[in-house]
C-alpha cells in the first residue's frame, strides 16, 4: 500500500475483513486491528518508504503480523522509548507489546527495508 496516513485506515479495513473471512474471535480482531495500526503509523512516520507492506499469517495458536517497509537513510529499528508513555507519541510499541506474545525486527530481502513481525495469541469464534 502507499506509505500514507490515509493508507492506515485501509490497511486496518483489510485485515479485519480477512479476520473475519477466517472466523477470529472479536478480541483477536480487535488486538490484531490495533497492532497494525501502530506498525504501519509507524512504518509510514519514520521511514523514507513508497510503500508499507502488510501480512498476516496464522501460526498455529497463534497469528504473525508482519509489516514491510522501505527503510531510508538513517532509519533505526523501532524500540519503546523510556519514559514515551507519559508522551502523546511513544505509546505504540508498549501496546504491541503488551498484545503481543512477542515481537521484533529483521532485515527484508533487500536489505535496505525491515520486517516488523509481532505474534498474537489466535482463536476462531464460538459459534
Amino acid at each position: 500500500m502507499p506509505a500514507r496516513r490515509t493508507s492506515v485506515p485501509e490497511a486496518r479495513k483489510r485485515v479485519i475483513a480477512l479476520l473475519r473471512e477466517w472466523g477470529a474471535d472479536q478480541q483477536v480482531r480487535d488486538d490484531v486491528e490495533l497492532v497494525v495500526s501502530e506498525l504501519f503509523t509507524n512504518a509510514v512516520r519514520h521511514t523514507d518508504s513508497e510503500k508499507v507492506g502488510c501480512e498476516l499469517t496464522l501460526l498455529g495458536s497463534y497469528l504473525r503480523i508482519e509489516i514491510t517497509d522501505e527503510g531510508g537513510p538513517g532509519v533505526s529499528a523501532p524500540h519503546a522509548q523510556p519514559g514515551s508513555l507519559d508522551k502523546e507519541g511513544g505509546r505504540g510499541l508498549f501496546l504491541v507489546g503488551a498484545l503481543s506474545e512477542s515481537w521484533g525486527t529483521r532485515p527484508d530481502d533487500s536489505g535496505r527495508g525491515r520486517i516488523v513481525w509481532a505474534d498474537l495469541p489466535y482463536s476462531p469464534a464460538a459459534h
